[in-house]
């Protein structure tokens, strides 16, 4: 790039020209040189224009300097959303694909104190402790970034489309993929590294022996970024992970103050935020039945007292939010918002 230019004046070059470059040999000229058909890259850049996709390289002035700093950046970046919330200060939070009720509760008041603090909450839009930190981050007014492991328009897991579709209402989903690449296993780790190089520290709230949450914390490590972790129960498999970080050195988490003392923000004040209650065309009940939830379990004996209402009826409707993904349901009947 800076011998030519441009990108298409880099394909445009005879081989000779391009092993003028240093570091360009024969060998590499000619892979460049193989790849000088731009039909399939033009071909991106209209499907990306049509459906509102921005495409960011690394000489563009919006792509993120959080990333710009890394020795392994991402080339280009897909982005579908508000670019603008890739500059912000944002904090990572990942964990296991299936989090324990401790790991649900601790995933969302953490996200959710952080919302309040102005950060915006960084995951990769798994299962589990990915998709509850997006849900929290929405749901209580703030932004979230999801980098995919798929190209953007291929949201995987599949039932969190409707999700994909909040996130990129309330922050961006992001990808180094070209548009309709499939998800496939390599991916995931490799996107890794994005989410960790997009924050300024890394939260692992759950995560076993082989998580691959640990892989975003080795990323978050290597670019010399913050790594913090919630102890938990050391006869649970799910918490040997951050267990194992914190023996490591990584910074034990409790509460929120212990992560904005780490990132120099620990005299920001809450502040007060929207609730952002997930949805489009909900009755007036099933909102109402949305306030009363919160991150902690209630009964649905509880629920229905504070409502005024029949067990029963309340039941129907909580079927019908856990359908939408907006509610969890905990064993004996116990419920949290998601």
């Amino acid at each position: 790039m800076e011998r030519f230019g441009s990108g298409r004046a880099i394909y445009g070059a005879s081989v000779r020209q391009l092993c003028e470059v240093e570091g360009v040999d024969q060998a590499t000229a000619a892979k460049i040189k193989s790849h000088a058909d731009l039909t399939w890259a033009e071909h991106q850049l209209k499907q990306a224009q049509r459906t509102g996709v921005m495409v960011l390289t690394f000489w563009d002035e919006r792509y993120p300097e959080m990333l710009r700093s890394l020795y392994d950046s991402p080339m280009v970046l897909f982005v579908q959303g508000e670019v603008e919330v890739l500059a912000a200060k944002s904090i990572a939070v990942v964990g296991t694909r299936a989090p324990s009720e401790y790991g649900q509760i601790l995933a969302q008041k953490l996200t959710r104190d952080l919302v309040q603090r102005g950060l915006v909450i960084v995951s990769g839009l798994a299962r589990g402790i990915d998709t509850l930190a997006h849900h929290e981050a929405i749901a209580s007014g703030g932004k979230t970034i999801a980098v995919l492991g798929s190209g953007v328009d291929q949201i995987y897991p599949s039932e969190n489309r409707r999700l994909a579709a909040a996130v990129g209402a309330n922050g961006a989903l992001v990808s180094e993929y070209p548009l309709g690449t499939q998800p496939d296993a390599p991916h995931f780790p490799r996107r890794n590294r994005i989410i960790a190089g997009l924050a300024v520290a890394t939260l692992v709230v759950e995560a076993g022996e082989n998580s691959g949450a640990l892989i975003t914390a080795d990323n978050a490590l290597e670019y010399n970024r913050e790594v913090l972790a919630v102890p938990g129960n050391v006869t649970n498999p799910k918490s040997w992970g951050c267990n194992h970080l914190i023996q490591q050195g990584a910074k034990l988490v409790q509460e929120v103050e212990d992560i904005l003392v780490e990132i120099g923000m620990a005299d920001m004040p809450p502040q007060e935020r929207q609730l952002n209650l997930p949805g489009v065309g909900l009755t007036a009940e099933a909102e109402a039945l949305l306030k009363v939830l919160t991150a902690e379990p209630q009964h649905i004996d509880a629920i229905a007292h504070q409502l005024g209402k029949p067990v029963f009826v309340v039941l129907a409707q909580l079927l019908e939010l856990e359908l939408q993904n907006m509610v969890t349901q905990l064993p004996g009947k116990i419920f949290v918002r998601v």
